[in-house]
């Protein structure tokens, strides 16, 4: 038992000084498109491979570090094999026996090589999608399509490539048709719940064609693979760093990361269980930042008015400041633009779920507790003993495990920790 809460102790310990020590070094990088890298670039990578040194598992930076390296950065940009032609990525592979020694000298050359010949693959893509949604499509025909990634493999040539993206989108296209019908066929059921409802809204809503529902199926991944490609040329040199370190980091095993500094924010966040601001979990979907979940006591849920699968398309700063529109924005930019100090006002421009108009909601921002993740007790009664009493059974419901790094660091012993609570 002590063996192994030793262990887990350095192995934590690890973990942090991996995302708290170069934090700093990761706050000063810029945001400009990721076409070369960076003094910090070199500086952040130095430092990892120097922690990597003294990883527990002894294992040193060498030809099999840079092979696993190389697969997990590919398997990060591109996991189902339908971007890279494997032409691309026999080209790669030229490289793959130097990455951990180009590493220990601070050199990520090759994570801005493979990032702009992946940049126009999805430019390439986007433009075939185009022409896919454009042409017409036998759903009478039996075809398959695999989803194993690990079987898959990297399409030949255009050709190839063009024949797996049809079966893709035309899948696509069938599940977006699908859950078209079976909203409608929820509506239908739960129409007469309401009797009010045709006073209410007005007459019902006539159904939709079978050629309105592929149009809309169509403006919709037209959207989706659109919004992608521009998600992707957002990237810049800390999230690309990010994640071509963490190809590296988890070449070790799969829990030693590298995070950056807005990833270590978010892990302080989650580990805390408290942050400040509204209190939504968000979600990127089809180009639109989606509430996912109103989280209990906190700002939007007093407020009331944002709910589930409404769509917030602007952002402005206090009572007056500029609305700022994040269609299409990466949601940790949009996710910047709603957190704030407590007591700070936020403007909301949101498409309300089922709703084609627009509102604007004023919230307070609060700090707020993650209540459902932290530790709960009950004590209940069950059975009876010999004697007659009933048993007394204690229950602990751990939801998550969290330790709160900032107060454990300034040493305060009342920090809210996991091991604390239970």
């Amino acid at each position: 038992m002590n063996r192994h809460t030793t262990f887990a102790a350095h192995w934590l310990g690890f973990r942090c000084l991996l995302a708290v020590a170069l934090v700093a070094a990761a706050c000063s990088q810029g945001f400009a498109d990721p076409t070369a890298p960076s003094a910090s670039d070199r500086q952040i990578t130095l430092s990892v491979t120097s922690l990597l040194k003294q990883h527990l598992s002894r294992h040193p930076l060498d030809k099999e570090i840079s092979e696993r390296c190389l697969k997990n950065f590919l398997k990060a940009l591109d996991p189902m094999k339908v971007y890279f032609y494997q032409s691309d990525v026999d080209e790669f592979m030229k490289h793959e026996d130097e990455l951990s020694d180009a590493a220990l000298h601070g050199d990520v050359t090759f994570a801005y090589t493979v990032f702009r010949v992946f940049l126009q693959r999805v430019d390439e893509r986007v433009k075939m999608v185009d022409e896919l949604l454009a042409a017409k499509h036998d759903f009478t025909v039996d075809e398959q399509m695999s989803v194993d990634r690990d079987a898959a493999q990297y399409p030949r040539d255009r050709a190839e490539a063009f024949d797996r993206w049809r079966k893709r989108v035309k899948y696509d296209l069938l599940v977006l048709k699908v859950n078209d019908k079976e909203e409608a066929a929820d509506k239908e059921k739960n129409k007469d719940k309401d009797k009010n409802d045709s006073a209410k809204n007005g007459a019902a809503a006539k159904p939709k064609t079978e050629q309105e529902q592929m149009q809309e199926a169509r403006q919709k991944l037209v959207r989706r693979y659109r919004s992608f490609a521009k998600r992707m040329h957002q990237i810049d040199n800390e999230e690309l760093l990010e994640m071509y370190l963490n190809a590296l980091t988890t070449s070790f095993d799969p829990h030693t990361d590298y995070m950056s500094s807005d990833t270590q924010k978010n892990f302080d966040i989650a580990m805390s269980l408290e942050l400040e601001g509204i209190g939504a979990s968000l979600m990127s979907e089809d180009g639109y930042t989606v509430v996912k979940k109103i989280i209990p006591g906190g700002a939007a849920a007093k407020d009331s008015r944002l709910k589930v699968e409404d769509k917030i398309i602007g952002v402005g700063q206090g009572e007056q400041g500029e609305m700022i529109d994040v269609v299409d924005m990466k949601l940790s930019d949009v996710v910047k633009l709603i957190r704030g100090k407590r007591n700070t006002i936020v403007r909301l421009e949101v498409m309300p779920a089922g709703d084609g108009g627009r509102k604007i909601y004023k919230i307070t921002r609060e700090k707020i507790e993650l209540k459902d993740s932290e530790a709960k007790g009950e004590i209940f009664e069950a059975g009876l003993k010999p004697d007659g009493t009933p048993y007394r059974i204690g229950v602990i419901d751990l939801p998550s495990f969290y330790r709160d790094m900032s107060g454990d660091r300034l040493g305060m012993s009342n920090f809210r920790s996991t091991t604390h609570d239970v």
